[in-house]
Parts: C-alpha cells; structure tokens; sequence
C-alpha cells in the first residue's frame, strides 16, 4: 500500500499547534478541543505539555499545544521541547496560529516551521482586533504568497472554529505536499546548497531532517544542529566544520554576522509579503493598546499601577482566599473524622501505630489541601494578567532592577506571592516561576523565593518579638519584612555567578503584546488545570516524605518502664470517674467495656463542634451525634437530667487528664525521638548561634510546616502551663533561668528567615526544577547560609557586648550596603558595555 492509501486509512491524527507568545494560541486551543483535553510534562523537563482531541465522525484528531515561543532555535527550553516535538513526533499538520496585528513579527516564525517542511495551516487570529486597529489582510493574497491555508479566526470568541477544522482535515488529507514559499538566502545560498548535497550523502539523514533546514541551522552554528549531524551522519564531524569554515568565509567576504544576515533575509521576506496583503486606514490613529501603555507603562506612573496590581493579587489570593479556608476546611476536617472512624479506635493514652500514621499522613494531606482556595484565586488572577497582556509589562518595569542581582523582570510575581508582604506563600511562589524564560533567572528565583515572610512563618517572628523586642515592636517588624528580600537579592546575585554561571540564559526579548479582554472559560479553565496539577503532583510525594517525618518523630519511641508510669497514672484517673459515676443511673453504660467508646464519642463530639460554626451547624453537628448514638448521647450533652451531668462532669474531668497525659507522652517521645537525639547531638555545633537543643527541634520540626516551630515550643516550653500562662510568659520566665537574650532571638530570627523550605515547598523545588539535586540543594544551602550569618551575628553581638537590637540595626546596614553596591557595580558594568556598542565616528 503506497503513502496516499496508508494515509486514507488512518483514523487519528497528530496536530501540532505552534506560534509566538501573546498570539492567542491557548485560546485557539481551547477552541478547537472544548474541554476535552489534559496537561502532563513533557519527558524530563518541567514544560507543559497539553493535549486534547476532537473527532469528525470516526477520525480523531490529538491536538498538543507547543509552548509558546519565538523561533526554532535551541537557545531555551521552550524552543527546545517545540521543536524536538516537531522533529521527533513528525505531526501530520502543523497549525501556525498568528496574530493578525503583528503579522511581520509573526511571520518570522512560520518561516522557520515552513523550512522544517511540514503541511502548515495558518490561523490567522484576533482578526476582530485587528480591524478595531484600522488594519485590513487580503486573506487571498497571504494564501498565495504563503502557499499553505490561512484562516481568519478569533479564538476568544470561538470565530473560525469550523473553518479551521476544515482546513487541518484538508492537510492531513492532501495527496502530496510541496514546500511553499522559499526564503531567498542571496549570497549565502551557494554555501546553503552546497551544505545541502554534503548532507545527502548519507540517505538516511534525510529521512529523519530536512535537509534545506539542517543546511541553514548550520550556518546559523545552531548547537542542536551540529549534535545531530555530527552523531548521525557518516561524516557529520567533517560536515560540522565545513560549515563553520563557510559561515566564517561568508563573514569575510560581507562583513556581516551570518545569523544575522539569516534574519534580515526572512524580515526582507516578511515585509514583501505584508505590503502586499495589508492596508491600513489612514486616520485610525494609534492602536488602543498604545494608549493604554502612554499611562501603564509612564515612567511616573507604572510603578503605582504596578503596586496596585500587587496589592490586588496579595489581597484577593493570600486574605480573602485564606477567609475562604475557613468554608473548605470543615470539609478537610469531616474527611479526616471518616478516616478516624474506619480506622481502630483511639486508644486510653496511646493510639495504635497503624491509627497515627493514618492521620498523620491525612493532617499533612489536608495542611496542602488547605491551600486550594488560595492556589484558585491565585491561578485565576494570574490567567487574568497574562491574558490581558499586563504581566509582560510587569517584567518590564522591573526587569532592570532585577537584572541587577541575576534575576529577570517576571522574577516579580514569585517573590511577591512567596510574602514580600508579611503573608505570602512559596508554594504558589515557587509554582509560578513556570513562566521565566531564562534558566539561570528561574533557578535563582526558586531558590531565593522560600526566604520571603510565608504566613506561617509569622507566629514565630511575632513571639520572638514579643518576648525580646517588645520595646522596639515596630522597628523589629520592618526590619523582617525588609531584610528577607534585601538577602535574597545578595545571594541570587551570589548563586548567578558561582553555581548557576554555566545554566543557559536566554537572550531578553521585550515584547509588549496587545491588550485583551481575559475570558471567562479560559480563566476558569486554566485555573483548574493548574490547581489539579498542584493537588497531583505534590500529593502524590508527600505521602512518602511524611511517612519519613512520622518515623523521625516516632521512634524509637518510651520505654517500657515509661509507658508502665503513665498507664498507672491513667488507671488513676479512670479508677477517680468510676467512683463519681457509682451509683449513678447511667452507670452500666458509663464504665466498664462501655468507659473508652464514651470517652472517645464525647472527644469526637468536641471536636465536631469545635469545627462547625453557627447555630445551624452546631444543630447539625447534634442530630448527627444523637442518630448515630441514641442510648448515650444524652450523657455527651445533658439537659435537665441530673444523673447524667454528673457522669458529663466525669468524663469532661477524664478527658482532660487524658489529654494531659498524651501531651507529656508527646513531649517525652520528642526528646527521646530521632529528632530529639539530631537537636541534642546538634547543640555543640548550635552553641555558636547561641541555640539549645529545644530551639533546635522546634527549627528541625518546622521543616515539615513552619506552623510547627511555634507548636513543638508550645510542647517543650511546658512550664507554668498549668497556670495558664501564655507561651510567650513560660519562654519569658525559663529565659531568665537559661540565660537566653535579644541576641540569641536575633541569631534565630535571622536562621529562620533564611531557613530552608518546609517540606511542601521543597516538593515544589522538585517539581518545578525536575530534579532531586537542586531539592537537596535547596534544602542545604540555606541552612549553611542561615547558620553562617546566625552565628557570625551572635558570636560578634557576643564579642562586642551588643544587644539584639543593636546588632539588628548593625546587620541591616551592612546588608543594605552590600545590596547597593552590587547594583552599582552592575550598573556601571553595564554601562561600559553599553558604551562599547555606540557609534564612534571615524577621524579619517
């Protein structure tokens, strides 16, 4: 059977949907595959990969959108995955969306896919814009000069839709294919060719490549291009340096850059084509985007637009999405009830280990879980400013600040959502690095991200700051808030030029696409889809980690003699209810067998109400308890029975001396666990920051969710609990018998600021970067970084006579200086090399 006849009998085929940035391609995605479609990864790198399918009758046709990019070349990532894809996959029908207001930048592009020579569909979108701008194509005329289908479409508004399908079902079907227009490389065409024939040498590289196109990439010294030539042709090597040898030779003779040379031949091209097929009215004034923009991007202006917008995402994601916690976490809360109610009942004082690890591994599950609301809002706004064309701007604004420290402008977005303000998150921070096209900037941004102010750091920094800069409140604050980005400029700066000087950075590009109106279904979508990758990704490893955690804090667990003292201590307890409860009415449905389901209904009970609000909810939590326990409800909740408050007044009594029991377990368990052993082996390491072992366990707990420092201190710091003293008064008091100041506060403030991530955004170092070594890396130098600059400070504070806020202000000016000088330095570096490219006229 020949070509022709194989084609007729498939039923599926590949569609490849390729284009620049800000042309509309997503939308045009959704268009044409509706909501049928999912994201992966591609294999080994962090790209996304999305893929949907629509069918006409029994063929199907599998859509993958390509990532945006500008050109074919090798110089990114996203460049790399396109065109491997195109490459490796060999898709029946390339589909070239375009945006009709930047035709002559499009254009660029499809030429480089047209010279790969595959059967190209162009969609020629935001046509509806295009004409709002005074801008008419003669599609006819485009057709001809491009000799493939062009197709005015209008992704946002679903215009197009059949026409293009038609048109993809029409090239896949095509009996032959002929390569449409030729770029004229003039004087370079002889080397072009003769490179060509060179590569036909061996047949079967032209199986797999174009040969035209390898030709051309040589030329270009494309370094993908001279790996493939040099590993699968006979005699790529000698090929590889003819190549170099002519694209030199051609430079002599022209005095011209070969790559170039190459562009301006497809521009040459590129503005034939677009003075023949568009017009434009001649008063239809400045495009409305450029209006927009003589105000958005004002150089007065665009900072105060761009701190509204900030302010608007922190607000909207970080306050209002965690006020919408407190609706979903009553959901978390009910599930992790119907896990403990599969599960063996609690026991007196200790729980089975199969029951603890269950709801360990759920709590940690939920913890995540918990942050969906926020990850919604957060992914939707983000839809929204990168579907209106507005986040490219914000790269813009601080693009040349950011440069200064080895980050890029689209840096902005991570920092600000890891808590620049007092609040942030990494996960979403570090989840939004996604977009950053330079490697370098996107490693450093996800390794410096984690030092922002999370929310969950706050509670610790507010304790310490009660405790030991209750004089100086404020100052204390701002310098936390201020001093966490100032470092996280200084050791970007740091990582760019030491271990991230040889990752690839992309040349800038700053393009300022056109402003668009965002869709509701495109929003929606993409918010979702972003949010499930999250929930998928990491819960799939937190499982594992915590598993690690529970283990670490479990084991090897009390002695027996231990676990016999505090089992006496509890057949007290129980041997004091059963003398208030004899006698009692209830008796044989109080003690007994019957004593620990009691006591175990009237904690879960407690907890039910504890996680419900309102009079409606607190009904609701009440009828639940009273079908499922009809004979002994009323001992749970009393009304008007006396016999029956007498045993609630037991077992409410019980339950506390319960829980005071399991809570010294827990503390026992922690200073005799791993963990425990980790902070008390670490103290003569730790002494020099002026840590203890408490202080250490609170820090190594925290990595699991930074919420837990302030907790385990909570479990350590018992003293005076009993009198209802607060945490700050029982670290207060102990601090004057152990000696603990302002000073040792500030060595742990600054080593919690600059602490590794907790375990959620350390799992989303990996999934971000695809790689278990920059995870352990992210977990490793910022703890030797934290502890440096800890014990530097407590050990010179100590040295000095200083106090805590001496050295904070101390430390804060050396930082501030530091970071300053690295931008002036920076700045006049780039200004030497600015100067380079200037125009000197000649004295002859």
């Amino acid at each position: 059977m020949n070509d022709e006849g194989k084609k007729a009998m498939k039923d599926n085929f590949l569609v490849a949907l390729a284009g620049q940035q800000n042309a509309g391609k997503s939308t045009t995605y959704n268009m044409v595959t509706g909501a049928n479609q999912h994201v992966a990864n591609y294999p080994g790198v962090t790209v996304d990969k999305k893929v949907g399918s629509y069918h006409e009758g029994k063929t199907r046709y599998e859509v993958v959108d390509l990532p945006g990019t500008y050109s074919l070349t090798s110089f990114s990532l996203e460049e790399r995955v396109s065109r491997e894809f195109l490459l490796e996959e060999k898709p029946d029908v390339v589909v070239n969306v375009m945006d009709a207001t930047c035709l002559r930048r499009s254009l660029y592009f499809t030429f480089q896919v047209l010279e790969m020579n595959f059967p190209v569909t162009v969609a020629l979108n935001m046509m509806d814009v295009a004409e709002s701008q005074g801008l008419s194509i003669d599609l006819k005329e485009l057709t001809s000069r491009l000799g493939v289908d062009v197709v005015a479409t209008v992704g946002r508004k679903g215009k197009g839709k059949q026409a293009l399908k038609a048109a993809i079902r029409k090239a896949v079907n095509q009996e032959s294919y002929t390569r449409p227009v030729v770029i004229d490389y003039g004087d370079l065409e002889v080397h072009v060719k003769a490179l060509e024939e060179e590569l036909a040498s061996d047949a079967s590289l032209g199986v797999l490549y174009p040969l035209r196109w390898l030709a051309i990439k040589l030329l270009e010294n494309d370094s993908e291009a001279r790996n493939i030539v040099g590993t699968k042709h006979a005699s790529g090597k000698s090929i590889v340096e003819d190549a170099l040898s002519r694209r030199m030779e051609f430079e002599d003779e022209t005095g011209v850059n070969t790559s170039d040379y190459i562009v301006a031949c497809r521009d040459r091209v590129a503005g034939e084509i677009v003075d023949a097929c568009v017009t434009k009215e001649a008063d239809s004034g400045p495009p409305i985007s450029e209006r927009i923009d003589h105000w958005v991007l004002n150089r007065a202006l665009a900072p105060f637009f761009l701190l509204a917008t900030v302010y608007l995402i922190y607000e909207l994601s970080i306050v209002q999405g965690y006020e919408l916690t407190k609706y979903t976490w009553p959901f978390l809360a009910k599930f992790r009830d119907i896990v403990a109610g599969i599960l063996p009942p609690a026991g007196l004082i200790e729980d089975s280990l199969l029951r603890s690890m269950a709801l360990w591994m759920v709590d940690s599950a939920n913890t995540l879980l918990n942050y969906v609301p926020i990850f919604l809002i957060l992914f939707a706004l983000i839809a929204i400013l990168e579907d209106s064309g507005y986040m490219a701007r914000i790269a813009f604004i601080l693009d040349r600040v950011f440069h200064s420290f080895g980050l890029h402008g689209q840096s902005t977005l991570p920092f600000i959502l890891g808590g620049v303000f007092a609040g942030g998150c990494a996960v979403p921070g570090i989840m939004s690095t996604k977009g950053i096209p330079d490697e370098r900037s996107r490693l450093a941004t996800i390794l410096t991200v984690p030092f922002m102010n999370c929310l969950a750091k706050i509670p610790l920094y507010t304790l310490l700051v009660n405790i030991y800069f209750a004089d100086h409140k404020s100052w204390a604050m701002f310098f936390i808030s201020t001093i966490t980005i100032i470092m996280a400029l200084i050791i970007a700066k740091i990582l760019t030029t030491t271990v991230l000087k040889g990752r690839e950075t992309a040349p800038f590009i700053m393009e300022m696409p056109n402003y668009h109106a965002p869709t509701v279904f495109g929003v929606v979508q993409r918010a979702l889809e972003r949010t499930w990758e999250y929930i998928k990704k990491v819960g799939s490893i937190v499982v594992a980690v915590s598993l690690c955690v529970f283990s670490l804090l479990q084991f090897p667990g009390l002695t027996d003699e231990r676990m016999d003292y505090y089992e006496t201590e509890m057949s007290k307890a129980v041997a004091t209810y059963d003398s208030k409860v004899a006698g009692n009415g209830y008796v044989n449905l109080a003690t007994g067998e019957k004593m620990l389901p009691l006591l175990n209904l009237y904690d879960d009970y407690k907890r039910a109400r504890m996680n419900t609000s309102g009079k409606e909810g607190a009904a609701r939590v009440d009828r639940s308890f009273k079908n499922a326990n009809p004979d002994t409800f009323v001992l749970i909740k009393p009304r008007g029975d006396k016999s029956a408050k007498v045993v609630n007044r037991a077992l409410r009594k019980l339950s506390s001396e319960r829980k005071t029991l399991r809570r010294k377990i827990k503390e026992e368990k922690i200073k005799t666990s791993f963990f425990g052993m980790i902070g008390r082996s670490l103290e003569p390491v730790t002494k020099y920051a002026g840590f203890d072992w408490k202080v250490n366990i609170a820090l190594i707990s925290s990595f699991a969710a930074r919420e837990s420092s302030v907790a385990t201190m909570g479990v350590l710091y018992q003293q005076g609990a009993d009198d209802n003293q607060t945490l700050e008064q029982r670290m207060g008091n102990e601090s004057e018998s152990s000696g603990m100041n302002s000073l040792h506060a500030l060595a742990v403030l600054l080593f919690f600021a600059l602490y590794p991530p907790c375990l959620a955004a350390t799992i989303m170092v990996k999934v971000q970067t695809g790689s278990y070594k920059w995870m352990a890396f992210a977990i490793f130098f910022p703890t030797a970084v934290g502890f440096g600059v800890a014990s530097s400070v407590f050990m010179l504070g100590t040295a000095l006579g200083a106090s805590g806020i001496a050295m904070m202000k101390g430390f804060y000016g050396v930082a501030l200086a530091v970071a300053l000088l690295i931008a002036l330095v920076h700045k006049i570096s780039s200004d030497k090399v600015a100067a380079s490219y200037e125009y000197q006229p000649s004295n002859q």
